[in-house]
């Protein structure tokens, strides 16, 4: 499976954070999934995929010209994709990916996880859409999701393959094919 996985080129404060990250990237590694990542080695970027190279796992980088001349790629990357700009990143990455996990980051990658539930609520495809909700980092996300739902911008339907996982358990289970938790 190809899971693209979202998250910042910065380390964050928290500690549990980048620890997770890595067990995430070592849990792709040696579950043979292949990583769709931002291409990075810096931040939780670099945790990340070093956790999956660890393992031995395999990684597709994908990263936007203006960003490699800035020197912000991964250079040990065997599978690298240069493109354009960011939005043909995204789109790489969105086919590319059988699910996608959003890790606590920044706009950027609050942004991409969004264009993924976008598509899936457009019936693009049925893909996972998994936010990795450590120490309850996306809790408000998810209070406005209902809010959405609440006021009437949205159903409980366009959210049927959001995931607010709190644990590599879940993730687990989400990407096991049993999508209830």
């Amino acid at each position: 499976m190809n899971i693209a996985v979202y998250l910042g080129s910065s380390f964050g404060k928290d500690l549990l954070i980048q620890k997770e990250t890595e067990t995430l990237g070592k849990w792709i590694g040696s579950h043979g999934h292949t990583l769709v990542y931002g291409g990075s080695d810096s931040g939780l970027m670099g945790i990340l995929a070093n956790g999956v190279l660890s393992e031995k796992g395999e990684i597709i980088g994908v990263m936007p010209e203006f960003l490699v001349q800035r020197n912000r790629a991964m250079d040990s990357l065997k599978n690298f994709i240069m493109t354009k700009d960011m939005a043909e990143r995204k789109k790489v990455m969105l086919e590319k990916a059988d699910a996608y996990i959003a890790m606590p980051g920044g706009p950027g990658t609050l942004e991409e996880i969004s264009e993924a539930i976008s598509c899936v609520r457009l019936g693009l495809f049925a893909k996972p859409c998994i936010f990795y909700n450590i120490n309850g980092y996306y809790d408000s996300l998810f209070a406005y999701f209902e809010n959405m739902i609440s006021v009437g911008f949205a159903t409980e339907s366009d959210f049927q393959y959001v995931y607010n996982a709190k644990s590599m358990a879940d993730i687990e289970y989400i990407l096991g094919g049993k999508h209830e938790i």
